[in-house]
Parts: structure tokens; C-alpha cells; sequence
């Protein structure tokens, strides 16, 4: 019986020994390197999600900053306040400052107001002994004439005027109007009667009163201060103070005394 022969390939290596120490750790086969001169692959593009506080994204300021931004919204808010505050007053100071020019119109057009008139009619004096050495107590009786001008409008007159005469800034002698009611389209004319006491003259003073009765021009000044109410309709009006100076010039200094000349000139205090 013949032996069977198996065929054997020659041409095929026979597999490479597995050393001790890969089959002792039973580490994987490692995968073989790239060569030197292979270029570098670029990582696959990938999405990233950063996330914010969300007090950072509704801008809240940060911890340090937070006193400085307080302050300054406290500062803006207040000078807006100021400004509207400012910008009423102005307005509401306007609207009266033109209802006032209104009515002051109104007024004007319906009453047609008219300042009164002064004058002096006649001057008396007595007691001006210039050559005395004593002292002098002179009276002086004068006379005004007060015209009311108005066709709609009375004037009160009330207690506390006062009258004196003046020469050279020095006062000779002193008096008092006396209360009256003056009506409309009226024409007054009252006496007072003025009188001064222990009066000493200086020599400068005394010398002009005697120059100027040698020259029959003695020069004089009446001043009054009345305080008055002014009747409109039915309703009186504030207490309103009258003024009133005039410049007289006297021939003599006596009971016959003439008036050479005159000026009336007034001013009003309102307040």
C-alpha cells in the first residue's frame, strides 16, 4: 500500500515569531505611524455654546460700579424734577404777569383814571421874628386845593397825613390834613394850620430868610404825605400814600404874604 504525500507551499514565509513579552502582557498590536512627509489632517469643524449670566446680558452693572450708577440716576432724576419745576413756575408767573396786563387794560379803558391835582392858593405866616433873639414859634395858615379829576372814581382821605414847611432842608413848622371824602369831578379847597415851637434858626439859615425878604422872594417848601383809599364802584381800593411837594416863593414873611410863584409836582407809593 502505497503512502500518501500532502503538496506544501513553497513560496509563502512562514508567520513571524510572537515574542515572549506581547504574549506575557497581552498588549494590542499597535497601529503603524504615519511616514514623515504626510500632511497634517485638519480637525472636523464643531459648535460651542458659551453661556452668560443673565444679569451681564440685561447690562446690570457690576458690584463696584453699582453705588456710582445710583448716584448718577438719582442726579438725573432730580434735575429733571428741577426742570419741569422751573419750567411751571415760569409758566404760571407768565400767565399771571398777563392776566394782570389784562385787567390793568380793562381797568383803564373802562374807568379811565386820572391822577387828582395840587396846588397852593394862599400862604399866612406869623410869629417869623428874624431880628429876635429868642426862640421862634412860627404858624403858617396855608391853603390847598385839591381837584379830583375823575368821573368814575371818589377819594378817601384819611387821618394820617402829615404837612411841613421847609427852608433850606430845615423845617419851620408842621400840621395835619384832615380826613375827608372827595367825590368824583370835585374840587376841595381846606385850610391847615401849621405850627412849629422852640425853634432856632442858625445863622446861615437866617441870613437867606432875611436876604430874601429884602428881595421879596423868601423861598419856601410845602410838603405833604397823604395816605388815601380810592373809591371805584362800590369797592375802595388798598391804602395808597400820595406825595406831594411844592416849591412856593413868598414876598414876605407875615400875615399878608403874596405867592410869587408855585410848582406842585406828587409821586405814589403803591405798597
Amino acid at each position: 500500500m502505497a503512502d500518501s504525500v500532502h503538496p506544501i507551499n513553497v513560496d509563502a514565509p512562514p508567520p513571524p515569531p510572537i515574542s515572549s513579552t506581547a504574549k506575557n502582557s497581552g498588549d494590542a498590536p499597535q497601529p503603524p505611524k504615519p511616514e514623515p512627509n504626510s500632511k497634517t489632517v485638519p480637525p472636523t469643524p464643531s459648535t460651542y455654546v458659551v453661556q452668560l449670566p443673565r444679569e451681564q446680558i440685561l447690562r446690570y452693572p457690576p458690584p463696584e460700579n453699582a453705588r456710582k450708577f445710583h448716584s448718577l440716576t438719582r442726579q438725573k432724576n432730580r434735575s429733571c424734577c428741577c426742570r419741569r419745576s422751573c419750567y411751571f413756575t415760569l409758566c404760571l408767573l407768565l400767565i399771571l404777569i398777563v392776566s394782570a396786563a389784562v385787567a390793568a387794560g380793562v381797568f383803564y379803558l373802562v374807568f379811565r383814571p386820572e391822577a387828582p391835582k395840587y396846588t397852593i392858593t394862599s400862604v399866612a405866616i406869623k410869629g417869623m421874628n428874624l431880628t429876635s433873639a429868642t426862640f421862634l414859634s412860627p404858624e403858617f395858615d396855608i391853603s390847598i386845593m385839591v381837584e379830583n379829576p375823575n368821573d368814575k372814581i371818589g377819594i378817601y382821605y384819611s387821618k394820617d397825613s402829615a404837612v411841613s414847611v421847609f427852608n433850606n432842608d430845615v423845617k419851620l413848622s408842621d400840621g395835619v390834613l384832615p380826613a375827608f371824602y372827595q367825590p368824583k369831578n370835585n374840587v376841595t379847597v381846606f385850610e391847615t394850620a401849621l405850627k412849629g415851637s422852640d425853634l432856632v434858626l442858625g445863622s446861615a439859615v437866617k441870613t437867606s430868610l432875611i436876604n430874601g425878604q429884602n428881595e421879596n422872594r423868601v423861598p419856601l417848601v410845602v410838603r405833604l404825605k397823604a395816605p388815601v383809599k380810592f373809591k371805584v364802584g362800590s369797592m375802595k381800593t388798598w391804602e395808597i400814600t400820595i406825595k406831594v411837594k411844592c416849591d412856593v416863593i413868598v414876598d414876605a414873611l407875615n400875615d399878608k404874604s403874596n405867592i410869587v410863584s408855585k410848582d406842585c409836582d406828587y409821586s405814589v407809593r403803591l405798597w
